[in-house]
Formats: structure tokens, C-alpha cells, sequence
């Protein structure tokens, strides 16, 4: 939390030099490929879902720029039970990218990302008092834009905190989403 804290104090006094045009603003919407990773986690298959939001681009040279989010993301996993079935897991997740751009349109993206828990859906279970209210992740991935302001991404989001929350429970699992989109900067 001390470092995440630290990248975003440094990343606000790097932006004092950045002028309003050198910001835009846009949104974004896609399709998620969610599974949960770790200790027994074997009997768990991915699910598809959706994740949409806004974001800003702000950049800081010709070739490096920063993308701060505010997604909506429906992650979680397939139990193959009848009695639990598919288990949602919805994520507001917050992540910081550093894009670096290889030619004038491709970029290499790459940054943390910090997920709130919001809502559970699935399962005779309420999921929700299982597992941590925060959810930390890296992301990696690819983006491509056009000058009419059209945008495409394709990322994925490696889970690095344990998301199990009950006490003496000894499985570590994490989330894991390779996530396709369409964005547009106004």
C-alpha cells in the first residue's frame, strides 16, 4: 500500500509540467477472461464477463505517456457444481498504466493496479465475507490507437494479493483476467 502510494505522489508532482492538451479524456468497455489461480484452484474453469469505464491519457513525451482507469470488471470463476456454479466477482479496479509508445500508434502497456471488491453473485454461499475487500494486480499488455481518438487494448491483469479471507483457511488464491477493449479519448 506504501509503494502504491508513493508511484501515485510521484506520478501527481511528475504531471505539474503537463499542460491541458497534453490530456485527454475518454472511456472504455470490453470483454473479460476471468479464472482464479492458486492452491486448489484445479476444479475452478474461467468464465467470460464484461468490464467498462473511464480513463485519461496524459502524456509526458512523445513516446511515454500515463493512463489512470476506472473500470468496472466482472471477474471470478466457473465452480463446474450444480449447487455453486458461476461465482461473479465485482471488482471496481483502479489501475495506473505507463504506456510506452513504439511507434505513433502502437504501445507497450504496463502498471499496478488496485481492485475494491464490490458485490458477489452466484452460489449458495455469500462469497463476499470469504474474500479481502482489496485486491492488488500488475498489469501488462498491448494498446493501439487511431488519430480519430478510437482505441484498442488487449491486457492482462496477473493478481499478486491473496483474495481468500478466512481466518486459519491455509489455500492462496488470486485473480487473473485477460481483458480485450474498445475505448474512445474525446
Amino acid at each position: 500500500m506504501k509503494k502504491l502510494f508513493l508511484v501515485t505522489v510521484i506520478a501527481v508532482l511528475g504531471l505539474s509540467n503537463v499542460n491541458a492538451q497534453d490530456i485527454k479524456i475518454g472511456a472504455k468497455a470490453g470483454l473479460n477472461y476471468a479464472f482464479i489461480t492458486g492452491d486448489n484452484a484445479n476444479d475452478l474453469d474461467p468464465i467470460t464477463n464484461f468490464h467498462f469505464g473511464v480513463m485519461s491519457e496524459i502524456k509526458l513525451s512523445d513516446k511515454f505517456s500515463l493512463q489512470p482507469e476506472l473500470i468496472y470488471s466482472g471477474q471470478g470463476a466457473d465452480t463446474n457444481t450444480a449447487s455453486e456454479g458461476s461465482i461473479s466477482l465485482n471488482y471496481l479496479n483502479i489501475p495506473l498504466i505507463g504506456k510506452y509508445y513504439v511507434t505513433k500508434r502502437l504501445s507497450l502497456e504496463a502498471g499496478p493496479q488496485i481492485g475494491v471488491l464490490l458485490s458477489t453473485k452466484g452460489g449458495t454461499i455469500d462469497y463476499k465475507e470469504l474474500l479481502k475487500p482489496v485486491d492488488y494486480g500488475v498489469n501488462f499488455g498491448v494498446g493501439y490507437k487511431l488519430d480519430n481518438g478510437l482505441n484498442f487494448t488487449a491486457r492482462y491483469n496477473l493478481g499478486l494479493s491473496d483474495i481468500n479471507d478466512v481466518d486459519g483457511f491455509p489455500d492462496k488464491n488470486s485473480n487473473g483476467v485477460f481483458q480485450l477493449s474498445v475505448g474512445y479519448f474525446f
